[in-house]
């Protein structure tokens, strides 16, 4: 259950009820999209409109937050420790950085009181891994990124993402696409938690590689931005490699029109223009739709059918290029 209480204090913050929890929002007016005007308690109550369907993209995952304490136009600030003066009912987890030899707590969300606690703390992104608290070595997500380099038009977008339907249906793959928030698109696939990152983008780039031969004139796998063809599409396959995280279906992104990052039907993806899909549109979707991704958990798909082209093919991946 979500209410409004009136807060007991002279400040103009107010306090919400979501679930068991009671949540105090500060400066509910500060504007954080000036474009748009949307406020801070807009951006809250957004959440809230999605919210079987936020918990469901972030739950049990070590969760990187982009902050905008000062809105839009303030600065972006990218946190992966969880922020200072968190409630003890907050949920964590523990993750190691072996680059920087450091480890951090990062928000672990459980329920929709975790979420707009983040936006009270001006969160506006939220991008989790792609493995979970009980393992946060073995991913359980396959992330296919279609990432449009910079003259690469959406209709060659829509195109590949028909190749890359036909490949997972040839997989037995469930492929669960969704808009970027941007120019691109992204399809999830769960797989069962029994490989590395190493391993599971080994099997991501084996995957890219086959696209890329189906559609040689619309796809790239190269890895050095410099050496694309600026026309073409780039299935990132390192969006799978281990702290490598990309916006979670329904965050909003931190951009002037705040577009969202939206589940699609493979169905709609001809005739959609991920631009349609903002903060202000995508509550009326959901409450029509719900959650579009809401059955990802029950096709796991075993990646070892990936794992056999990358060695027929001679695939591999070079840890530099993490």
């Amino acid at each position: 259950m979500v209410g409004l209480v009136a807060s007991k204090s002279a400040t103009p913050a107010i306090e919400l009820d979501v679930g068991d929890r009671t949540i105090r929002i500060s400066n509910p007016d500060r504007v954080y999209f000036p474009e748009s005007g949307a406020t801070k308690l807009d951006l809250v109550q957004y959440y809230l409109s999605v919210g079987d369907g936020i918990v469901n993209a972030l739950r049990d995952r070590p969760c990187m937050l982009h902050r905008f304490p000062k809105g839009l136009a303030g600065d972006k600030v990218h946190q992966k420790r969880l922020p200072a003066g968190a409630p003890d009912w907050i949920p964590t987890v523990r993750v190691f950085f072996p680059r920087y030899g450091r480890q951090a707590d990062e928000l672990c969300v459980r329920e929709l009181a975790d979420v707009i606690w983040a936006v009270q703390m001006s969160t506006v992104e939220f991008h989790p891994w792609n493995s979970r608290r009980a393992d946060t070595e073995l991913p359980d997500e396959w992330r296919i990124d279609l990432d449009p380099m910079p003259d690469c038009p959406w209709s060659r977008v829509q195109r590949v993402a028909g190749v890359v339907h036909e490949v997972l249906d040839e997989l037995g793959a469930v492929g669960w696409p969704k808009t970027s928030g941007g120019k691109g698109l992204h399809v999830y696939v769960r797989i069962a938690p029994e490989f590395g990152f190493k391993q599971v983008r080994r099997a991501a780039l084996a995957f890219a590689k086959e696209v890329e031969r189906r559609a040689p004139d619309d796809v790239t796998t190269t890895w050095w931005r410099k050496d694309r063809d600026p026309k073409l599409l780039f299935v990132d396959y390192n969006q799978n490699a281990r702290d490598h995280t990309i916006a979670a279906a329904y965050s909003v992104r931190g951009v002037p029109e705040a577009t969202v990052s939206t589940p699609i039907r493979w169905d709609e993806i001809p005739d959609v223009d991920p631009h349609d899909f903002t903060m202000k549109t995508v509550p009326a979707r959901y409450a029509e739709l719900g959650d579009l991704h809401a059955g990802i958990d029950d096709a796991i798909f075993r990646i070892e059918p990936l794992l056999d082209w990358a060695e027929r093919d001679g695939v591999d991946v070079d840890l530099d290029e993490e």
